[in-house]
């Protein structure tokens, strides 16, 4: 099976800057982890899909890029986080939501996810991270990772992202693209360039015909002088463990933590991103609430 990974090219004399990806292998994993219905295995799937693509565009090797959405659909909030080693993660609040489907036959990605805002945060290394927020034109995710890099970047870009699933609720296909043009592009370039997005049929419709990232943009932006400049494989990745876990049991109330040692019974914490299980036994927990009368 073709693992899932980006390429980075160029057009137009570097006046386009281009990103595609496949992504079924990624969204597969927290479709699993998460135990999505169809509708947010699309929504989640979108997000971790643009993330991946967004974190590779950071410069700094520890830096990373984490986006939220908080919208007033039944899905809850959504956030994805993902760093510049093409790696993300994600999770969305409410994962067991039923839509029907809309009159198209297609996922009511905007119905789960609602009106709201869209966070992006850049933690690049510095005192305070780079955070832009907007208001979502329309929950469906693609249209308002374009609207918010024109808006908050002032950077003129065409975002497309599909997910296709199954009828077991497996994912099928998964993947999409980011156009960017760049500072002093010429206007004969961006005026054909959006005459050639206005005829390019769905993400998943070019996935299904079998089409990889290369030739996604190849479609887009071979008529500009397509240069492929990188590639690389991109992945479901969760940096939890039993340490990082510990901690946030430690910042808890030692109140809450005597209550579960009073309980008796080992109790079992999950990482919100992948869904990893951790166990703690009672001395455990005994050691975590020495550890906050120390600190008090």
């Amino acid at each position: 099976m073709m693992k899932d990974y980006m390429i980075r090219a160029t057009a137009a004399d570097d006046s386009i800057r281009a990103f595609a990806a496949t992504t079924r292998q990624m969204v597969e994993f927290a479709r699993q982890a998460h135990d999505t219905t169809p509708v947010c295995t699309a929504a989640l799937g979108r997000l971790l899909t643009g993330g991946v693509m967004i974190g590779s565009m950071l410069k700094e090797d520890q830096a990373l890029v984490t986006l939220q959405i908080h919208g007033d659909g039944p899905a809850g909030g959504i956030t994805v986080t993902a760093d510049s080693h093409y790696h993300a993660k994600g999770y969305l609040h409410n994962p067991h939501v039923q839509l029907p489907l809309k009159a198209n036959g297609k996922l009511d990605v905007s119905g789960a996810v609602g009106k709201g805002t869209l966070t992006v945060i850049r933690d690049i290394g510095l005192k305070e991270p780079y955070v832009g927020t907007i208001d979502m034109p329309s929950g469906e995710i693609a249209e308002d990772l374009t609207y918010y890099f024109a808006e908050s970047e002032q950077i003129p870009s065409s975002v497309g992202l599909g997910v296709l699933v199954d009828r077991d609720w497996s994912v099928r296909q998964a993947g999409g693209f980011i156009l960017q043009m760049m500072p002093g592009a010429p206007d004969e370039v961006i005026d054909a360039l959006e005459a050639k997005l206005a005829g390019v049929s769905s993400v998943t419709s070019m996935l299904e015909e079998g089409k990889l990232p290369e030739d996604i943009l190849e479609d887009l932006i071979g008529s500009f002088g397509l240069q492929v400049m990188e590639k690389h494989e991109v992945s479901f990745a969760c940096n939890c463990s039993m340490e990082r876990i510990e901690k946030a049991l430690i910042s808890i109330g030692p109140a809450d933590v005597q209550e579960m040692i009073e309980d008796g019974k080992p109790i079992e914490v999950g990482c919100q991103f992948c869904g990893k299980k951790y166990r703690f036994d009672v001395d455990a927990l005994r050691r975590i609430l020495a550890i906050q009368k120390q600190k008090r």
